[in-house]
């Protein structure tokens, strides 16, 4: 049964639009937003009119019609939730209006919801938000009652590798026993268990591995001194853990690409930094090893910086006694959606309502 599908993913910088019929794109674009474009808007929520705006115009501009069966958009952080498929409602597009934690990302559900209201029978919907939480109970406890672990992950690239993989296997995903690790802006790695992600990093708020612009976990005691030295305000440390941390803290760019040149060139203090944070990639997923009891079918590694031979190769030199690697470059997050539109509407996959 066909579906024509509107896909729409907002980014700090961008928002990407894809309109597929059933499993094929007809259209995929990106809608770029300068830094004046954006700076007018002193939250991101007041952006919601101008980028659903910007959404309409491309598609009239492209003289594709507004007709959709399903609209689907990127899920937000407004509070942890199983995984699966969500059609969108009232009482989400207001949770992640006021959810503590801003991204573009919360934007999308309301773009969704505002748009399919405008058609006739078309489903709102958000699939594997960045907060799907279903980790084991032993992996919420910390040192702290104050501060149980909550985690924010690329659920929706994660579990769409994760799918990939076991298919091309001929399993079912369910039956799979995997690490999974996204390296990209942020790194995240998550110990999937028979198709429940039954631990994964925070790596926004400040845990696991440093990354091109997160900090990672860093020493509590010298972060509580910090922030009580007076030389920062609290937005500028929140920066300090995720958008000014990592690679851009120590080096002023994001940009490893042009790193592994520079380290090419001789530069070792660039090699340093570089072999440091392999190093605690390869700790971290190490950890998830334990979790799994070391029954781990498979270490699979996605996102942008899986194109770097160079640190996917060193990566490997030290991971590769836990389970067979697999590298997936990239992400698809417009296809993982669609595709989990499809399955909602195929009756494949069920589709879960939010409260």
């Amino acid at each position: 049964m066909s579906a024509k599908i509107l896909v729409i993913n907002p980014g700090s910088t961008s928002t990407k639009i894809a309109v597929y019929e059933s499993e094929n794109p007809v259209m995929v674009r990106n809608i770029p937003h300068s830094t004046e474009e954006l700076k007018q808007f002193a939250k991101i929520t007041d952006q919601l009119g101008f980028r659903r705006d910007l959404v309409i115009a491309e598609l009239e501009k492209l003289n594709i019609p507004f007709q959709f069966d399903i609209i689907i958009g990127r899920g937000g952080l407004s509070k942890p939730v199983k995984g699966g498929v969500y059609r969108v409602n009232k009482q989400m597009c207001d949770d992640t209006y006021h959810a503590i934690r801003t991204h573009a990302c919360n934007l999308g559900c309301s773009i969704a919801y505002e748009l399919a209201n405008r058609i006739p029978n078309c489903i709102p919907m958000i699939a594997d938000p960045g907060m799907v939480d279903e980790l084991a109970d032993v992996a919420r406890i910390t040192g702290s009652p104050l501060m149980p672990r909550i985690p924010i992950w690329h659920a929706l690239n994660q579990r769409a590798i994760a799918r990939r993989f076991a298919k091309e296997q001929g399993k079912k995903y369910e039956e799979l026993n995997l690490i999974v690790c996204h390296m990209g802006g942020g790194i995240s790695i998550a110990a999937h268990e028979q198709g429940w992600a039954v631990d994964a990093n925070n790596a926004l708020d400040g845990e696991g591995p440093f990354s091109p612009e997160r900090s990672g976990t860093l020493p509590a005691a010298d972060l509580i001194h910090l922030c009580y030295s007076g030389k920062y305000t609290k937005e500028e440390l929140l920066k300090r853990i995720a958008g000014q941390a990592g690679l851009v803290a120590h080096l002023g760019t994001t940009n490893v690409k042009e790193m592994i040149e520079q380290i090419e060139q001789g530069d070792k203090k660039v090699e340093l930094l570089i072999n440091a944070m392999i190093y605690q990639v390869a700790k971290s997923i190490a950890a998830q090893g334990a979790v799994l009891c070391g029954k781990v079918d498979a270490i699979l590694i996605t996102g942008g910086i899986a194109y770097s031979e160079y640190i996917m190769s060193r990566l490997k030199e030290r991971i590769g006694y836990l389970a067979p690697i697999h590298i997936y470059p990239g992400e698809d997050e417009m296809e993982a959606l669609a595709l989990n539109a499809l399955g909602v509407w195929r009756g494949e996959l069920k589709m879960q309502e939010y409260v």
